[in-house]
């Protein structure tokens, strides 16, 4: 397991390691307890009984289950008169053991307040996630666990440990619901394949099988909860469905992505869980934009609130971006000169730091919340649109958006030259991601035309956005080298000038390249063309 991090002020305890256990269901601890007590050595280990603990457990997450959906479990735990908090993985790093992340930190009340308080990191990651939210109870465990030791012979290091667990499972402050008998053997350090080899004597003898759910999902399925599916339901587009159809669909998948990605994004571990965040934010207000003749004008009101958050979520993304970036090129430079680029990064960091308080102030504002909680209960009715309109086949009426979009496009792009200004290559970009997210939205009633139309797009795009990326990469360093910061030495500056030359460099093979992604977007759109012209005039034959 890992070693723990190094505690924060005020803190007792503050931990980040891997958890290595192998969880076992058991129909009788009796037998086990005997077996184990026969053998005190199993294979050259010694197994050495230690004092019974008594633990209560309360499991909490907030009422839209923020805690969940980050993909991990909090516990509140008591023992021995010392309380504990721990975020728990739900997800196993392997399937032979359970191999999940746990960051654990001391409380002194078993208060959920107590929780947002603290400063470990625990509570910094409650807070992120919950935002606003109340901290609720969800189901309590009371547990008689009896431990034995396990070391090698004529070794004082402990290996691992065997906990029989007695478990109750009760509503919060209320009647037992369920028990259930566990046997768990737990590494202690990284020699795995002594305690592997004890499992399978374990198994073998005492009639243990390999748990199939874990505390928490069965503590969960006991007291009647579940975590609820995303209202936000996909669905497929066909040829059948009207404009308004087709537009409920897009809108529907974006909101779900942006459900699933949010309390990643907040929890702030994985880069990419904000990354995909963004993407979502910047989906649904494109298909507000593509479709707001076709919507009711309640829809169109969530437009402010996401370019506000989308502004705020880009500030973030920004510095994970500078920050992914100068991993990449302190890598390539001489260990030597790996160090001098630490204070650089420190700069970064704090910035990234500030930037997500902001980000979580947007998203925690309350019109923020009220905002997208509108659009979530108007995507769970149906919509009529106008009368006139919805009856639209969104076969025939989407071309006429998409030539709109491309005609903006082919308006800037044409204009492009070699002495054009980054900005206007930046306007040429942002209307290639207009015109890609405006034909995804509809691409299913095309077929390949579509599709190839669509890649062509993502690649000019991506060519257009390094170009941006660099741009921006270059004029944060120069500004922060020009402006003489406190804690950066000049051999950390130096080293800035070469990175930002390496933007350089990144931006202007990128830009060589967007003449030949427009050709190649000009060809696809050709063949889209004509497909758009058999969907119009299947429409003018179809009618009176």
């Amino acid at each position: 397991m890992s070693s723990s991090t190094a505690s924060a002020p005020h803190a007792k305890l503050h931990k980040d390691s891997r958890e290595v256990e192998w969880q076992l269901a058991c129909a009788d601890l009796g037998s086990v307890r005997r077996w184990l007590s026969d053998h005190a050595t199993i294979d050259g280990l010694i197994l050495e009984p230690r004092s019974t603990q008594q633990i209560f457990d309360t499991y909490l997450d907030t009422d839209d289950w923020r805690i969940h959906r980050a993909g991990f479990a909090l516990r509140v735990r008591s023992e021995s008169g010392t309380t504990e908090v721990t975020l728990k993985s739900l997800h196993s790093a392997s399937t032979e053991f359970a191999d999940r992340r746990e960051l654990t930190e001391t409380l002194d009340s078993t208060d959920s307040e107590a929780i947002r308080e603290s400063i470990g990191p625990v509570g910094t990651r409650v807070c992120a996630v919950s935002g606003a939210r109340t901290l609720l109870p969800l189901f309590e465990l009371r547990t008689s666990r009896q431990r034995f030791a396990i070391r090698r012979r004529d070794e004082e290091q402990q290996l691992g440990e065997i906990a029989l667990d007695e478990t109750v499972i009760s509503r919060p402050l209320g009647e037992p619901q369920a028990s259930m008998l566990r046997v768990e053997v737990e590494a202690l350090t990284d020699a795995h394949g002594p305690l592997r080899s004890l499992v399978k004597v374990l198994r073998s003898n005492c009639a243990l099988e390999a748990a199939s759910d874990s505390k928490y999902s069965l503590g969960l399925k006991s007291v009647g909860l579940a975590p609820p599916t995303q209202d936000c339901a996909l669905t497929t587009i066909d040829a059948s469905m009207t404009i308004v159809e087709v537009a409920m669909v897009n809108l529907r998948r974006y909101m779900a992505a942006w459900l699933l990605h949010e309390p990643g994004a907040r929890l702030g571990d994985d880069p990419e869980e904000l990354h995909e965040l963004r993407i979502a934010g910047r989906r649904l207000d494109a298909i507000l934009r593509q479709f707001q003749a076709f919507l009711p004008p309640e829809f169109l009101k969530v437009r402010r609130t996401l370019k506000t958050v989308l502004n705020a979520l880009g500030h973030a993304r920004d510095l994970d971006v500078a920050l992914s970036e100068l991993q990449d090129f302190s890598r390539e430079l001489p260990k030597a000169d790996r160090s001098s680029m630490e204070p650089l990064k420190e700069h970064l960091l704090a910035e990234r730091s500030r930037a997500r308080a902001q980000m979580l102030s947007v998203l925690d504002a309350i019109w923020v919340q009220q905002s997208l909680q509108e659009l979530i209960s108007l995507l769970g009715k149906p919509v009529a649109g106008s009368e006139a309109l919805a009856a639209d086949l969104a076969q025939h009426a989407s071309p006429r958006l998409i030539r709109q979009r491309f005609r903006k496009l082919r308006k800037r792009a044409d204009i492009l030259g070699a002495d054009s200004s980054t900005e206007e290559y930046h306007e040429v970009r942002g209307q290639v991601k207009k015109l890609r997210y405006a034909l995804e939205a509809v691409g299913a009633l095309y077929g390949k035309s579509a599709t190839k139309m669509t890649r062509a797009l993502h690649r000019w795009q991506e060519s257009l956005g390094v170009q941006q990326d660099a741009a921006v990469a270059t004029r944060r360093l120069n500004a922060l080298a020009g402006a003489n910061p406190t804690g950066i030495p000049p051999e950390t500056v130096f080293l800035m000038g070469r990175l930002a030359e390496r933007h350089v460099a990144a931006g202007r093979q990128a830009r060589k390249r967007c003449a030949s992604g427009y050709r190649k977007v000009r060809q696809k759109w050709k063949k889209l063309r004509t497909k758009f012209d058999q969907s119009t005039a299947g429409e003018q034959i179809a009618a009176p």
